[in-house]
């Protein structure tokens, strides 16, 4: 028995190490993909509008907030578990934070009770995925259309105001310009990807992670509790979700139901797109951070280009099952790697 746990912890240490070398691979072909993108819309753009200093604020400032989402759920997909609700979380937690300013608590004591909330919703989440064995797909699918549904009844469906001219340095921490011409947004998509990368990609809880999300068999056999590794990868999808929530609606002043409208989709196309495979085990923070980029260009660029919106969900539609095709090309070179060295 004991030869036999052994075995297989190694055989889930090595295609781990395969997955992600091919992965690595995978992550340069999105930053030329990203790069490709970006001189197209350069050169495509009527007077290059494309770098114009208003559109790079755009892309760069609402980009990021969407983009820290999707680092969060491309960490929860490499355990092997998805999340549909991160959009109804956001615009949840967004009334969440309106109503506790309301009454008279202080922005930053408001703001840390919202991503609490967050976090206490990932938890939920996460303890009855692998407490009752559903499937993520259909708890979070509940969570979407719960969280949404409270939020619209609470709400009104109504958009309300936010006097953020009362908090200005907390504003201009979340929402800011350093030097001003860099969006402290994506600061904080930066550095929120950086530590997202050391845990997933150097941390031994990031091992946890991969194999769970590989094997969970061979990661209950090295003595992983893979229920607790889920449970802690829903928390901290929630609580950057919270987290973005706020700084959303710092950014905007209002609140509005609208808020994170079709982000479910569009974060797991990310992580796709970066070469996270949806069976989990396979990807890393860094291709799902370009991943992430290329979803936020095409938008962009395509809004720059004056294309009618609805193109977009067709193009979104291409990259996803050209980026699905690859990633099973991946995974079955890294079964045929994973024979040969056996």
């Amino acid at each position: 028995m004991t030869e036999l746990m052994t075995e297989m912890s190694k055989s889930g240490k090595r295609k781990v190490k395969i997955g992600t070398l091919l992965v690595q691979v995978r992550s340069l072909s999105v930053f030329i993909i990203f790069a490709l993108l970006f001189f197209v819309f350069f050169i495509l753009s009527p007077g290059h509008r494309f770098v114009s200093k208003d559109n790079l604020d755009v892309f760069l400032a609402l980009g990021a907030e969407f983009n820290i989402v999707a680092l969060a759920v491309g960490m929860l997909m490499i355990s092997g578990e998805f999340d549909l609700s991160v959009g109804s979380v956001l615009v949840f937690c967004s009334f969440v934070f309106l109503k506790l300013f309301e009454v008279g608590l202080p922005v930053l004591v408001a703001a840390i009770l919202t991503v609490v909330v967050g976090g206490i919703i990932g938890y939920i989440h996460g303890s009855i995925t692998v407490k009752a064995k559903i499937p993520s797909f259909i708890t979070t699918l509940g969570g979407m259309m719960f969280w949404r549904g409270v939020t619209l009844f609470w709400s009104g469906g109504l958009q309300k105001p936010l006097e953020t001219e009362s908090f200005p340095a907390f504003t201009a921490a979340l929402t800011g310009k350093i030097w001003n011409f860099l969006p402290v947004q994506f600061v904080w998509f930066i550095g929120i990807m950086l530590i997202l990368m050391f845990i997933v990609q150097y941390h031994k809880f990031g091992n946890w992670i991969y194999t769970t999300g590989d094997n969970p068999l061979a990661a209950r056999a090295m003595g992983i509790n893979t229920d607790r590794v889920k449970i802690i990868c829903f928390i901290v999808v929630s609580f950057i979700c919270s987290f973005v929530a706020v700084m959303q609606i710092a950014r905007i002043g209002v609140f509005t139901s609208r808020a994170g409208d079709g982000w479910e989709l569009k974060a797991i196309a990310a992580s796709v797109v970066g070469g996270t495979a949806l069976s989990g085990g396979i990807g890393t923070i860094f291709g799902v951070f370009w991943g992430a980029l290329v979803i936020s260009i095409i938008e962009n660029g395509l809004v720059v280009l004056r294309i009618p919106y609805a193109w977009t969900y067709t193009v979104f539609g291409v990259v996803i099952i050209s980026s699905v095709l690859i990633g099973m090309y991946i995974e079955k070179r890294q079964m045929m790697l994973g024979a040969e060295r056996t």
